[in-house]
C-alpha cells in the first residue's frame, strides 16, 4: 500500500513538474494566435483564435516567403552537420587509434581550445573572410564545420572510439584492410550512436547562431530563419501574434529531428560517459 501511494505521488509531482515545464510552450502556442492588443491579457488560449497569423506570417514578405528562408537553413545546414560530424569523426580516429609524435601535446591543445570564448576569433576570422570575398554568403558560416567540427564533438567521439576493442582493429590489418579501411568499415558503423549525438548538436547549435548569420548575411534572398524573424522587429507596426506564429514553426525542425533520432542520441550521451 505504501508503494504504490510512494508511486501515486511520484508520478503526481512529475505530471505537476511536465506541466510547468510545458507551461512557455502552451503560452506561446496560444500566444501565437492571439490579436497584438491582446497579448497582455492572463487568458492563455485566445477567445477568437487568428489562424491567419500562420498564413499572414508566412507570407509577411512581398518577395519571399518562410519556405524560402526554411530552404536557406536547411541548405546550410546539410553542409555544417556533413562536414561537422565527418570531420570530427576522423580527427577522433586519429587520436584515439593512430600513433604519431605529440600525440597527447596535440590532444592537450585541443582541448584548451575549448576553453577559448568564440568572442575572441570574431574580429580576425571576420577579416579573413572579408579579404577572401566570402562575406554575404554561406561559406563563413559553413567551412569552419570542415575543420574538425569543435574540440568537443572530437572529444566525446575519441571517448567513444577508445572503448571499442582493439582486438577489432588488428583482425581488420591481418586482412589487409588500410588504415581508412578499418576507420570506414569498422570505426564508423560501430560509433554511429555518437555521430547521431554530434549530428544533432550541429544542427540546432547552428541552426540557433544567431550571431554569425547576422555578421556575414545580408542580402534578403540568402536570409536564414533567424534573420527572416528579425525582419519583423524592423517593421514600423509589428505584428506580434504572426512573429510568434513564425518563431513556433522555426523551431519545429530541431524537434523533429530530436523526437526521430533520440533513441540514438540518449544511447550516444549515455555510453560515451561509460567508455574512455
Amino acid at each position: 500500500m505504501s508503494s504504490m501511494r510512494g508511486k501515486l505521488s511520484n508520478h503526481l509531482f512529475l505530471t505537476v513538474f511536465s506541466l510547468l515545464m510545458l507551461y512557455p510552450v502552451i503560452w506561446w502556442v496560444g500566444a501565437s494566435l492571439k490579436k497584438t492588443v491582446e497579448l497582455g491579457l492572463p487568458t492563455i488560449w485566445p477567445s477568437t483564435p487568428m489562424w491567419e497569423n500562420y498564413s499572414k506570417g508566412w507570407h509577411f514578405s512581398g518577395d519571399y516567403t518562410f519556405a524560402h528562408f526554411f530552404g536557406n537553413t536547411l541548405l546550410m545546414e546539410l553542409g555544417n552537420v556533413t562536414g561537422g560530424v565527418f570531420t570530427a569523426a576522423l580527427v577522433a580516429y586519429g587520436f584515439s587509434r593512430l600513433q604519431f609524435k605529440l600525440r597527447g601535446v596535440w590532444f592537450s591543445i585541443l582541448l584548451l581550445t575549448m576553453m577559448l570564448p568564440g568572442q575572441v576569433i570574431v574580429v580576425p576570422q571576420y577579416i579573413l573572410f572579408n579579404k577572401l570575398g566570402w562575406v554575404d554568403s554561406y561559406v563563413p558560416l559553413v567551412l569552419p564545420h570542415f575543420f574538425g567540427g569543435g574540440a568537443f564533438f572530437i572529444f566525446l567521439l575519441v571517448q567513444f572510439i577508445r572503448g571499442i576493442p582493439r582486438d577489432l582493429d588488428e583482425a581488420a590489418k591481418i586482412d589487409g584492410t588500410s588504415v581508412y579501411g578499418i576507420f570506414f568499415r569498422i570505426i564508423l558503423p560501430l560509433i554511429k550512436p555518437a555521430l547521431v549525438t554530434v549530428a544533432i548538436f550541429t544542427f540546432i547549435w547552428s541552426w540557433d547562431d544567431f550571431f554569425a548569420q547576422v555578421l556575414y548575411i545580408s542580402s534578403i534572398d540568402k536570409f536564414t530563419v533567424g534573420l527572416a524573424l528579425r525582419m519583423f522587429i524592423d517593421q514600423f507596426d509589428i505584428q506580434w501574434g504572426q512573429l510568434l506564429a513564425m518563431s513556433l514553426l522555426s523551431i519545429t525542425p530541431s524537434v523533429i529531428i530530436f523526437l526521430f533520432a533520440q533513441k540514438y542520441f540518449v544511447e550516444g550521451i549515455a555510453t560515451t560517459g561509460l567508455k574512455g
